[in-house]
């Protein structure tokens, strides 16, 4: 069989040949040229994504340290402007009347002291030193709170504590008991107030102001929902305290279970009083419950109650303040 090649071919068909072989070699040398330019411009495409990329990522962190600067100088100043205030805090409110570290408030509570409030850690009040005493004062009816070493931090301002705070009372207090004897010793029939959740120093300062000016006996007020006998109190009672027998009880109702039992009628001052003050004419030992002036009277005490008295108004105002309330109710009754 004849061998063909290039050199086998006539003329007419090595120029087809030729000619056939250059288009080919052209035609792939552009194809692959094709393919290199799409290559090119999909690299260069995704070079200048990740470029872009880059360049936002550096973008935010940039932003992102900003805000993050922001943020620290506000919580910077903020920090600031908090202990400013801490500090100014701590400078108005007045300890004179304040004892914390052990051997400071056992030295008061062992002196008999007039005792308003005790703030102590649980490891405090179950100590062998502190226990007894602690245990006969909560039953004499001063407040004893058992709170963290947190709390005792906060309400002394970051003082040295040693886990117990006591606030001294501007009077002496005295039993339930106590109280009775004398207010039937000086009247045949003596009036007797009673608060109820009466939490403000200023009215229960301007309550014992109004109740010693009209001849009451004495004052019972409750362990609890009550403000003590601070130094506000005495301030804005403007001496009555010193002429006017106060006691604390652990529970009012109770107290009234036992004023009942010695004589006295139970009054109690509500808007809701089916009777008027001014009506009232009963000639006995009486007990003026005052209830605080959002809530009035709990719905406890009122069922101790052997009469709800309302003091009649005649002008828009539905209800008085505590103070001017008890001072109304004192002045028609002690004029009965």
């Amino acid at each position: 069989m004849k061998k063909f090649s290039k050199n086998n071919f006539s003329g007419k068909d090595s120029k087809r040949y030729k000619k056939n072989s250059d288009t080919n070699f052209y035609s792939r040398n552009k194809n692959s040229s094709k393919k290199n330019e799409r290559i090119l411009s999909k690299y260069s495409k995704n070079k200048g994504v990740k470029n872009s990329n880059e360049s936002d990522n550096k973008k935010n962190s940039v932003s992102s340290l900003k805000r993050r600067t922001s943020i620290d100088k506000f919580n910077i100043e903020l920090s600031n402007k908090s202990s400013d205030i801490y500090q100014e805090l701590a400078k108005k409110r007045n300890f004179d009347d304040w004892i914390w570290g052990k051997h400071s408030v056992f030295e008061a509570l062992i002196s008999e002291r007039a005792i308003n409030r005790i703030w102590c850690t649980s490891d405090i009040y179950s100590s062998e030193k502190f226990y007894i005493l602690l245990k006969d004062l909560k039953l004499k009816g001063v407040l004893i709170e058992e709170v963290s070493w947190n709390r005792l931090s906060q309400l002394t301002f970051g003082a040295s504590h040693q886990g117990i705070v006591l606030q001294l009372a501007c009077s002496k207090t005295i039993s339930l008991n106590e109280l009775i004897g004398l207010s039937k010793n000086n009247s045949a029939n003596p009036i007797i107030l009673a608060l109820d959740g009466i939490t403000d120093p200023h009215n229960v300062g301007a309550i014992i102001r109004s109740a010693e000016a009209f001849d009451c006996k004495g004052i019972i007020i409750p362990q609890r929902r009550s403000a003590g006998l601070t130094g506000t109190v005495a301030k804005v009672a403007a001496g009555a305290l010193e002429h006017l027998p106060v006691s604390r009880v652990v529970n009012l109702n109770r107290a009234l279970e036992e004023l009942k039992k010695n004589g006295f009628l139970v009054i109690g001052l509500s808007g809701d009083g089916q009777q008027s003050i001014i009506e009232f004419q009963e000639k006995t030992p009486l007990v003026v419950i005052i209830g605080a002036e959002d809530k009035g009277i709990s719905l406890l005490t009122q069922k101790k109650c052997d009469f709800l008295l309302k003091i009649p108004l005649k002008g828009k105002t539905s209800s008085l303040n505590a103070s001017v309330a008890a001072a109304i109710s004192l002045f028609y009754l002690s004029n009965n």
